[in-house]
């Protein structure tokens, strides 16, 4: 375990992202952009369309997968012994964090297909009006015992 902070004897227990199944679409997006580049680029009779597929192709890949991916780099959990904290953002970060020191209710959501990816949405509510909502993290249930037996 990592220290987070030395003075308090605060450890990282875990560190999650969202669950990849995200990255499903946009990686079946870059394989046939890749199949798709490899057969066309190059077999246009003027120099200009093979510039214009040139230039689809890279706008393709820029929203179809740089931008998920990067999406997806940008949301981080991590849980330490006292405390929750979800960052998300690139450029602008955003940071939210809970206490598990003091009293807390926790919520597990499964919608769609995370039943079966055994992820969830974990929902932590503090006594504070903004509930921390950990979206979509594998091992939802693992997660959510994690919290219980840290709050004892």
């Amino acid at each position: 375990m990592t220290l987070v902070n030395p003075e308090l004897g605060e450890r990282v227990v875990a560190r999650y992202r969202r669950h990849l199944r995200r990255m499903f679409v946009p990686t079946i997006v870059l394989i046939a952009l890749a199949v798709a580049c490899g057969y066309w680029l190059g077999r246009f009779p003027e120099q200009w369309q093979n510039l214009t597929a040139l230039g689809v192709a890279a706008a393709i890949l820029l929203f179809g997968f740089i931008g998920p991916l990067l999406s997806w780099l940008a949301h981080r959990y991590t849980i330490t012994t006292r405390r929750v904290i979800a960052v998300q953002g690139l450029f602008v970060r955003e940071r939210q964090e809970v206490s598990l020191r003091r009293g807390f209710d926790v919520t597990l959501r499964r919608r769609g297909l995370q039943a079966v990816f055994r992820s969830g949405d974990v929902t932590i509510h503090s006594g504070s009006d903004h509930p921390l909502v950990l979206r979509d993290v594998p091992d939802a249930r693992l997660i959510v015992a994690a919290l219980a037996d840290l709050s004892g």
